[in-house]
């Protein structure tokens, strides 16, 4: 968008109209997005082996971070001053300062990691192997590899209750999520869910498990409680974009918006957990796989796997207001402030 022209510029004032016009991003009218607060975006990309870091200030890649081959799930340490990064091709989980934006060490991960969880408690990583059909649980203060469970074919999408008892592993070949007593590194539950489950996410207060599934183009929201599905939201009675899918997640904070990356009906929707209506299909680039928000939630990032590029959406409006060419392969992403 157009930067404020001179006159727009003074009502903005200086400092203001300083801001916008470096950023390329917001204008001074009523419809213009509010400014989001300053923060990083780290996209994944499996094909050049990089994380690529975009200032969210002004919407451009401002570097590089090379990591080993085919880099995809990430996650933060318990303490933000660490970022995870699954290099799957290598077998092992890369760790990344971020004062230094260099990666400064390596976890074990079992063989072809993608997707993983962290800890409540930050001590452990829950990882998905994909190859394997096992979910490892690594010791990060030891970097051992203390447990391994055995899943459902091509397992991918992990996820940990806020209050540390399960771990959550959906199985894509199987369409199955399983409930993995987190202390005992049991497999206690299989719950059968649309073709090929991608993403889990646990609500804040851990009182439901969303679950999406690629070719199904549903979302299952579970009960842990008594680990049942109690409501599928089917996207393609929605009117959604053509070739729909359902692949990465994102979850406001107060979990009152959920955000599901549509794949290869290149868009992201937009949910509303107490109604389980979709409100609106925000568009992306082509074959968007992974989604987040900024900290301040007033930006949402899709990975265009196939376009290899990121657009930057308003959370507010829903409008792409930058996309950010990266080249490659764009996976995930994960936003720090």
């Amino acid at each position: 968008m157009a930067a404020c022209k001179a006159k727009s510029r003074r009502s903005c004032g200086p400092a203001a109209a300083a801001a916008l016009a470096l950023a390329g991003l917001a204008g001074c009218g009523p419809g213009a997005p509010p400014a989001a607060a300053p923060h990083k975006a780290y996209v994944s990309d499996e094909l050049l082996n990089v994380l690529h870091v975009i200032d969210g200030a002004t919407a451009r890649e401002t570097g590089r971070i090379a990591t080993g081959r085919r880099p995809r799930g990430m996650a933060l340490s318990h303490d933000g001053r660490q970022l995870y990064v699954a290099a799957g091709n290598d077998d092992r989980i890369d760790v990344v300062d971020l004062a230094s934006g260099r990666v400064a060490g390596a976890l074990p991960s079992g063989p072809d990691p993608e997707r993983f969880a962290v800890s409540p408690d930050g001590t452990r990583l829950y990882v998905a192997n994909e190859e394997d059909s096992q979910v490892s649980f690594v010791d990060i203060p030891t970097r051992r590899i203390v447990a391994r469970v055995r899943v459902g074919g091509e397992p991918e999408g992990m996820a940990v209750s806020p209050d540390g008892r399960w771990v959550i592993c959906t199985s894509e070949a199987a369409s199955l999520v399983h409930f993995i007593d987190a202390r005992t590194a049991e497999l206690v539950d299989s719950v059968l869910v649309g073709t090929r489950p991608r993403d889990a996410k646990f609500t804040p207060d851990g009182r439901q498990l969303w679950v999406t599934s690629e070719a199904r183009a549903t979302v299952a929201v579970l009960d842990p409680r008594t680990r049942k599905v109690i409501h599928t939201i089917d996207l393609e009675e929605a009117r959604p974009p053509e070739n729909v899918q359902a692949v990465g997640l994102a979850m406001t904070r107060d979990g009152g918006r959920v955000y599901v990356a549509l794949g290869r009906g290149n868009a992201v929707a937009e949910i509303d957990p107490k109604s389980f209506k979709v409100l609106r299909y925000d568009k992306a680039g082509f074959r968007d796989w992974g989604v987040a928000l900024s900290p301040d939630e007033t930006r949402l990032y899709a990975a265009n796997g196939l376009s290899g590029n990121v657009s930057v959406i308003d959370a507010r409006s829903g409008r792409t207001i930058a996309t950010v060419q990266t080249g490659g392969r764009p996976w995930g992403v994960i936003t720090t402030p």
